[in-house]
């Protein structure tokens, strides 16, 4: 289809939206297609899909993980023992060891085995960030074609010996292109190194893995799979990612670039680092040594640049770094990066880079201020959505004063940006989403901040087609959030033409609406199909992924996570009753498990405040 005619039929869609928007907030107005339960994840979450329907996805919470029991000892199994004793009865849903003769013999409970892949995880018992213990990776990369969602497998292996994943890695893929080619981010698995011997005759055994993350793409469904290589890749590989691509095949992303000098003095010091003999060789290798300085230091390894890379059937892409949004003074050794999150078919690119608190600064001082005090309370690094254009990186937040970090997820072939900028309402910093046009001068762009659910309500926008729909999420609760209790948020979609700004949980038929509540849109596209992420009641399965029965034999029901796609629909003139109405909102309020899904959609970026691309690292 040409892209004329995609974008007459993407205006009809825009212009019948804000018609039936206008008559009637509840009037139905998208299908929602449920993407399906998998067999392996608890949640799944939408990317974006293309224009004949098929969904990039995310799966987490696997079933069944892999624990590979023989490199467990007496002393692991007693730690694993004391670690749910303390902790069962503030653990939701789990009890105490049940079999400990049959968690030691490597056949455990579901109960028993959800423990083991927590103390696994748990940082704070040391195993998260010890080399010597298996990773667990949890993040799957899905693919939803022609109605079926499946893995997509990248760079996971099989434990030897064996037909097994060792679900060690985190594959995400971004996006699905219109003539099928496949792009993303994915890590390599943490696999069990030879055994090695120290000087005091201890045998360990390390889990490495040969890199971190690589941005990769696809022409043929994941028979070939090319890497995006990192501009920098000493001590520990690098890093590189694709974010998005257009229809030239034009990719952007992210890659390291530079050595953080605090990271590289630590493994080159010869007093305690792994330059000292007493350490390397005496107790480890040295790429052991590495793996530990980055999972133990919390250190960050690289500087990170925003990238282009022009991709081909050949697998040799050209990539080309897109510079910083500011020049440090020449011995300020912080780390400076950039990011580029998207692309539109002319070759102009939105992200975000680091900044200085003076956007005017010419001549920094090495210790020019970057920092400031973010809704949480915490200090955090200046970061501004930038354009990436003609060679130039430009700042699209104009005056500093007032204002927080700021990021552009998105632009559309027109010019026109969108994301969120952190601004001070009421004496108070709120994450609004905006939109604003590229196209403007540098000194004339101008962030737009619409109204949202709420004055004072957190919102993003995700994503834009060319029809100047946006797609996004805000809070729709009130009270003072916390990390423990956060607010909710329900997905909109935005008409920038018009100005009219609608609930999506308003959109859907009044027949689903008690079973779909639409937390947040990814992405919509030219065909103005949006693909969102719902909470529904689903059977309750255990860690093995067996669904779990009561007293009477019935399915236990919990709140989860599921990708979903809202195909635009003609207005049914369908108007919801006062009571259906009611009844929802009495039904997400006594939703027990609703603020437990909220803290780990935030861990996956699926709430704006704690999107981090330092978690790729």
């Amino acid at each position: 289809m040409s892209k004329i005619v995609k974008n007459i039929i993407a205006l009809s869609i825009s212009s019948a939206l804000s018609i039936s928007t206008v008559s009637s907030v509840n009037a139905a107005t998208y299908q929602l297609v449920d993407k399906g339960e998998t067999t392996n994840q608890k949640y799944t979450y939408a990317q974006h899909q293309n224009e004949s329907g098929d969904m990039a996805i995310s799966g987490t919470s696997n079933y069944n993980f892999p624990v590979q029991f023989q490199y467990l000892d007496d002393d692991d199994f007693v730690s694993i023992q004391i670690f749910a004793a303390n902790n069962y009865q503030i653990v939701h849903e789990l009890d105490n060891i049940e079999d400990p003769d049959a968690l030691k013999a490597g056949n455990p409970t579901a109960n028993d085995l959800a423990w083991v892949i927590k103390w696994l995880q748990n940082t704070s018992t040391g195993k998260g960030i010890n080399i010597e213990y298996q990773k667990v990776g949890d993040t799957v990369a899905m693919t939803n074609i022609g109605s079926i969602t499946q893995d997509f497998t990248l760079w996971d292996t099989t434990f030897e010996g064996t037909d097994t994943l060792t679900r060690s890695t985190i594959d995400i893929i971004s996006g699905i292109t219109n003539d099928g080619m496949y792009y993303g981010t994915a890590t390599a698995p943490y696999l069990p190194s030879e055994t090695f011997t120290d000087t005091n005759d201890i045998e360990h055994i390390f889990w490495l893995r040969e890199h971190g993350l690589r941005g990769f793409y696809s022409y043929d469904q994941g028979t070939q799979i090319y890497q995006i290589p990192p501009f920098e890749t000493g001590y520990g590989g690098g890093t590189s990612s694709i974010m998005d691509v257009n229809d030239a095949g034009i990719a952007v992303g992210f890659s390291s670039y530079k050595l953080n000098q605090t990271y590289s003095d630590f493994i080159e010091n010869e007093s305690n680092g792994c330059a000292d003999p007493d350490i390397v060789p005496a107790t480890m290798t040295l790429a052991a040594c590495i793996a530990n300085v980055q999972l133990s230091s919390g250190i960050t390894p690289y500087h990170t640049m925003a990238l282009k890379a022009t991709l081909n059937p050949n697998g040799t892409p050209v990539v080309e770094q897109l510079g910083l949004l500011v020049t440090p003074h020449e011995d300020d050794e912080r780390t400076y990066s950039s990011y580029a999150l998207a692309i539109n078919n002319n070759g102009v690119a939105v992200g975000y880079a680091d900044g200085f608190y003076d956007e005017t600064v010419t001549e920094p001082e090495e210790d020019e201020r970057r920092v400031y005090y973010n809704a949480l309370g915490s200090l955090e690094n200046y970061k501004f959505a930038v354009v990436y254009k003609n060679g130039d990186v430009i700042d699209l937040t104009g005056d500093h004063a007032d204002k927080g970090s700021s990021i552009a997820y998105d632009i559309n072939d027109a010019g026109i940006a969108v994301g969120y900028i952190e601004k001070t309402v009421s004496g108070k910093l709120v994450q609004q989403f905006f939109y604003t046009d590229t196209n403007a001068p540098s000194e004339q762009i101008n962030m737009v901040t619409p109204d949202g659910f709420f004055a004072g309500s957190d919102s993003s926008a995700h994503a834009i087609n060319n029809s100047n729909i946006i797609v996004g999420e805000g809070e729709i609760e009130t009270h003072n959030e916390s990390t423990s209790n956060p607010r909710r948020t329900a997905a909109f979609v935005y008409d920038m033409n018009n100005d009219i700004f609608t609930n999506l949980n308003e959109t859907i038929p009044c027949s689903i609406r008690l079973t779909y509540d639409i937390i947040e849109a990814r992405g919509i596209n030219d065909l103005g199909v949006i693909s969102a992420t719902a909470v529904i009641k689903a059977n309750r399965r255990d860690a093995q992924g067996n669904v779990m029965l009561d007293n009477n034999g019935e399915p236990l029901t919990e709140d989860v996570v599921r990708a979903i796609s809202l195909e635009p629909t003609p207005d049914d003139s369908e108007v919801c009753s006062a009571e259906e109405e009611e009844e929802k909102v009495e039904r997400k309020g006594a939703s027990v498990s609703s603020t437990g899904l909220l803290c780990i959609m935030a861990l996956f970026s699926l709430r704006r405040r704690f999107f981090k691309v330092s978690y790729f690292k």
